[in-house]
Order: C-alpha cells, then sequence, then structure tokens
C-alpha cells in the first residue's frame, strides 16, 4: 500500500559509481547454467588484508583460470549462518583475472556496502550464491567464471570484458533474516497517542486512542525501543519491519508482514512519504519506533486504495539495519 516501501528495494542499494554486484540483473533464460561452486581449484589468487578492510588479491602470474567457480573461504566469521532470503549486507574488492585490472570496490572513497537478499536473483551468482551457508563476519574469496560473473558479455560499465573471469573478496558484514523483529521493553507514549502491543516474530498491534480525538497537525515520532546501532543517516538503504494502521479507525492498511517480511527501501530521498523521512533519519538501527503522520506529510488530499484522502496514520517501524 505504501507507494515507495514495498517497491524500493535492490535498485536504490548503492550510491556513486557502479558495483559489480548492482549493475547485473537476474540471469537472462539464454546465459548458460551456473557451475557447481568448488572450494578450491588450482591455479589460485592469493589474498592479503583483514577483513572489514579493502584486500589485495594477487592473480597467479602467467597463468590461466581453472574455469572453475571457486567459493573458498579466507577466514571464518562467529556470527549468524546466512539463509536465502535474508537481507545480508557485504563489502567486497574485486580483481578482473583476465586484465589483471583492480574494479571499483566497496572500499573506496564514496561508495557503500552492496546490501541484497541472499540467492534472490537480482545479483550475479559470485554474489547471489557464495555467501548461502556462511557465517556473518567470514572473508570469501570467489573466482567467477563468465557464467557465475558478467556473461560472454562481458560488463563496459565496469571495465570487465567479454567473458572475462573475475576475482571478488566478499566480506560478510551482516545478516537480517526476513521474520526478524527489534526485541525489549517498550516505552509507551503519552496518554492520548496510540499504544503498541509486542506480538514477538508477528505485527504488533496497534490501538489508536478511543473516540478518537482530533488527530495531531504535525508529525509525532515515538522511540519505543532505543537501538544502539549506528545513526540513520539520509540517502541511506534501510532494512525494515513496519505496519501502518488509520488514526480514524484504527484499521490496518499496510504491513510488511503481509508481504514477505523486512524491506528494504530508501530513506531521505524523496521516495518514501515526508513523514518516513523527517521521522527515520537520525534514529539508531535496532529501534522501534512510532510515528503519528498528519495528511501534509503522507497522502495529502489523494485517496490511496484503502486510506482515504485526508487521512492520519500511524507506523510502527523496526530499523533492522542502515547502508
Amino acid at each position: 500500500m505504501l507507494v515507495a516501501l514495498p517497491v524500493a528495494l535492490l535498485a536504490a542499494c548503492s550510491s556513486g559509481s557502479p558495483s559489480p554486484a548492482g549493475s547485473s540483473a537476474s540471469t537472462p533464460a539464454s546465459a548458460p547454467a551456473v557451475p557447481t561452486p568448488v572450494g578450491s581449484a588450482s591455479p589460485m589468487p592469493t589474498v592479503t588484508g583483514d577483513f572489514g578492510s579493502k584486500a589485495a588479491i594477487t592473480i597467479p602470474a602467467g597463468q590461466q583460470p581453472s574455469g572453475q567457480y571457486v567459493v573458498h573461504t579466507v577466514s571464518e566469521g562467529d556470527g549468524a549462518t546466512v539463509a536465502k532470503g535474508d537481507w545480508v549486507t557485504v563489502n567486497y574488492t574485486a580483481k578482473d583475472w583476465t586484465s589483471g585490472k583492480d574494479l571499483a570496490s566497496s572500499y573506496d572513497s564514496g561508495q557503500k556496502p552492496q546490501l541484497y537478499q541472499a540467492a534472490g536473483g537480482q545479483l550475479v551468482p559470485a554474489f547471489d550464491q557464495s555467501v548461502l551457508g556462511k557465517k556473518v563476519g567470514s572473508r570469501q574469496l570467489v573466482v567467477a567464471p563468465p557464467a557465475a560473473a558478467f556473461g560472454a558479455q562481458g560488463n563496459s560499465a565496469l571495465g570487465v570484458g567479454a567473458g572475462d573471469t573475475v576475482v571478488f573478496v566478499l566480506d560478510i558484514m551482516e545478516s537480517v533474516p526476513q521474520d526478524s523483529t527489534i526485541a525489549g521493553t517498550i516505552t509507551q507514549p503519552p496518554a492520548g497517542s496510540p499504544q503498541v502491543k509486542d506480538n514477538g516474530k508477528a505485527a504488533p498491534t496497534i490501538t489508536v486512542p478511543p473516540g478518537p480525538p482530533a488527530p495531531p497537525a504535525d508529525l509525532q515520532k515515538f522511540v519505543l525501543v532505543k537501538g544502539d546501532g549506528k545513526q540513520v543517516q539520509s540517502g541511506q538503504t534501510l532494512v525494515v519491519q513496519y505496519t501502518g494502521v488509520l488514526w480514524s479507525n484504527g484499521q490496518q492498511f499496510d504491513s510488511s508482514w503481509s508481504h514477505g517480511g523486512a524491506q528494504a527501501l530508501q530513506v531521505g530521498t524523496g521516495s518514501l512519504i515526508k513523514g518516513w523521512d523527517q521521522g527515520l533519519v537520525g534514529q539508531t538501527v535496532g529501534s522501534r519506533v512510532l510515528l503519528v503522520v498528519p495528511p501534509s506529510l503522507g497522502y495529502g488530499d489523494k485517496a490511496q486504495s484503502s486510506v482515504p484522502a485526508n487521512s492520519t496514520l500511524v507506523f510502527v517501524i523496526d530499523i533492522l539495519e542502515a547502508v
């Protein structure tokens, strides 16, 4: 129902120069099948540097790649295991084996990590599949033949030639399952404001004030659970769970729980209703926030499906990640 929420997903995950992952759509039907990954195949590149910093990738001098799709754990983390559908945050370093050129890296100035759903089919297989079953905190070396990278056509925007083998080093920074929610004791808003009941893994229950009284004219925001993560910045992509009800009658009109769980969206860029942009920038990851959004910061005098014109909207939003 929220025009920009469910749809503002992978396309907005990166900014600046193109990223290796975000530059490829889902694999065309005519593309060759992705080979089964192996843990090692001679010859192998070498990797130096620590997890969480740009890697140095050295290609074996004068040697051609094996042609196999290699997913090798350089160092294993101790975090959660990445499952299909998890929202995973990955920093990456990349090098074209065929040309020997370094490619764009998320560690470069002005770049961001790649945020995507593991095995979601939206990115090149070297990103899409190689994180499955791996632990957060791990560094993965991926040798991607064309079928697992940019195919026979290459990627001119990145400087990857037709049929080139690409080497990636992926640092798995975070993983958020789709059923994630914010836990903790709720600090209720003052009397006369909507009240919230936690329901564990299910959508929270929002109860509007009895009557209800006249809605507030300005945006109201209440931190129900204060997270201790990083502060949300304008332009970031957030992973959130949310549910929304009408102030007028308490009727739910949208919820992430109704369409697959945690969603990704870009905040502070005008792609969301103004109440979200103003209410979420400056909050911290790990927070559960209640927003009461007047019509002027919502949909105004335009009806939207089950939302009548001039509606005041009430949301509970769990901020699970910010990239």
